[in-house]
C-alpha cells in the first residue's frame, strides 16, 4: 500500500462539475494524472456488459435522465453527454489507456447487479495493466471474491455508519457493514472509512488486520489537516490540497 499513502487520491478523478472536467471522466483522470495525484474511481457495468467508469446506477443525476446504465448497451450510454460538457461515460479500458501505470489507482466495485461478473470483467480488464491498483467494495461479496480467485490483488473494505440506512432496510446488515464485521471472510489489505465517521470497531480491526487505514472523501485542508492523524491515506476532492497548483492554471501561465 505504499503507493496510496504516498500520493493523495483524487476522488473520481481530479474533478470539477462546473467546469470541463465532470467527476469520472477521461478529462478529470487525465487531470488527476497532470497534478501527479493517485486516482479513484467506480466500475459498473452496461446491459451488453461492457465495464464502464460511473458512480451512480442511474444518468439522472449527472444527464438528467433517470434511466439506469444497467439497462443500456454502452452504444445507447455513449450517446449522452454529463453535466452539459462535451465528456461522455468512458469505458474502463479507455480509462487504464489514459492513465498507463503513471499514477496509482484505487477501483471501486459498484453495488448491484452481478457483483462476481462485476468483478471477473474488471478483473479481466485489469490483466496485463502496468501500474499499480488495488480495488474495494461497500460490497463484501466484492472482496470475497477477490480473495478467492485472485488474492494477490490488494483489497480493501469501505464502509461507513449505516445505521438506519434506508438502502439495506435491515438493522442486522446496518451493524455489520458498520462494524465490519464481514472481515474474517473477506480479510481486507486496507479499510476506507468516512473520515468523520471512523469509531472504535475501526480502530480494532485496523490493529487486527494490521492493515492500511483510507480516509473518504476529505473536502477541505482543514479536513485533511486533522486525518492526517487518525489515516494512513487520504481520498479527497472538493479543494486543492496542501495549496497545490490547479495544472490548468498552471499550463494556462506557462
Amino acid at each position: 500500500m505504499r503507493p496510496f499513502r504516498e500520493h493523495l487520491i483524487a476522488h473520481r478523478g481530479l474533478f470539477d462539475n462546473a467546469r470541463a472536467y465532470p467527476e469520472n471522466t477521461l478529462a478529470a483522470f487525465d487531470r488527476a494524472v497532470r497534478a501527479g495525484y493517485g486516482i479513484e474511481l467506480d466500475v459498473r457495468l452496461t446491459k451488453d456488459r461492457r465495464v464502464v467508469v460511473a458512480h451512480d446506477d442511474t444518468l439522472e443525476r449527472i444527464c438528467g435522465d433517470p434511466v439506469a446504465i444497467a439497462d443500456l448497451t454502452y452504444d445507447e450510454l455513449r450517446a449522452y453527454r454529463i453535466l452539459r460538457s462535451d465528456e461522455h461515460v468512458p469505458t474502463f479500458a479507455d480509462v487504464l489507456a489514459l492513465i498507463g501505470g503513471r499514477v496509482p489507482l484505487i477501483v471501486e466495485i459498484k453495488q448491484g447487479g452481478d457483483i462476481a461478473e462485476t468483478c471477473r470483467l474488471t478483473n479481466e480488464a485489469l490483466s496485463g495493466y502496468p501500474g499499480v491498483y488495488c480495488v474495494e467494495s461497500f460490497d463484501p461479496r466484492a472482496l470475497l471474491w477477490y480473495r478467492r480467485n485472485r488474492p494477490g490483488v490488494l483489497r480493501g473494505q469501505l464502509s461507513d455508519d449505516f445505521r438506519d440506512d434506508p438502502q439495506t432496510g435491515s438493522r442486522v446488515l446496518d451493524w455489520a457493514l458498520t462494524n465490519l464485521a464481514f472481515s474474517p471472510l473477506t480479510w481486507p489489505d486496507f479499510l476506507a472509512y468516512h473520515h468523520e465517521h471512523a469509531g472504535v470497531a475501526v480502530r480494532v480491526w485496523r490493529a487486527v488486520l494490521r492493515c492500511t487505514l483510507v480516509a473518504w472523501t476529505v473536502e477541505s485542508q482543514a479536513q485533511l489537516d486533522a486525518a492526517r492523524a487518525r489515516f494512513d491515506a487520504f481520498i479527497f476532492d472538493s479543494f486543492s490540497p496542501d495549496g497545490a497548483i490547479d495544472p490548468d492554471d498552471h499550463d494556462r501561465d506557462a
